[in-house]
């Protein structure tokens, strides 16, 4: 399966001339603290095997790959960007404390990881180690 969702989100970043960004999740199994069902669920989802498979197509197909800090994602509003706890009342609404912007959560969490990737990559493009992606355009 994760063969198929990766080389989905390759072609569609081929296709569209982006790049694509993914949260830099090193060491997440540590780092989370779960309840135990929600634990099983963590430690059977190979999201390593997806990155993987992701980074793999992607160098394959030319096309550039960033990892961003997933620090505060699900908490900054990608509208404004302030930073709050209270933008998420529940764990599938985002709603800005600051400027009203709402959408799911896991959305507006997406939207602050592909800016992320753009800026890390514009950055590292500019210091010379970076593969080419179009400005701005992370998937």
């Amino acid at each position: 399966m994760n063969h198929v969702i990766a080389k989905r989100i390759v072609t569609e970043a081929e296709r569209t001339g982006r790049g694509i960004a993914l949260e830099d999740l090193t060491g997440i199994r540590a780092r989370v603290r779960l309840r135990k069902p929600q634990r099983v669920t963590l430690h059977s989802w190979a999201f390593a095997q997806l990155g993987h498979y992701i980074a793999y197509k992607a160098t394959m197909a030319g096309v550039a790959l960033v990892y961003a800090d997933p620090a505060y994602t699900s908490q900054t509003c990608s509208a404004c960007g302030h930073v709050g706890k209270k933008n998420r009342p529940d764990q599938a609404t985002f709603r800005c404390t600051s400027c009203g912007f709402a959408e799911h959560a896991d959305v507006n969490a997406a939207r602050n990881i592909a800016a992320r990737g753009a800026a890390d990559w514009a950055v590292s493009h500019a210091a010379g180690r970076g593969t080419p992606m179009a400005a701005g355009h992370a998937a």
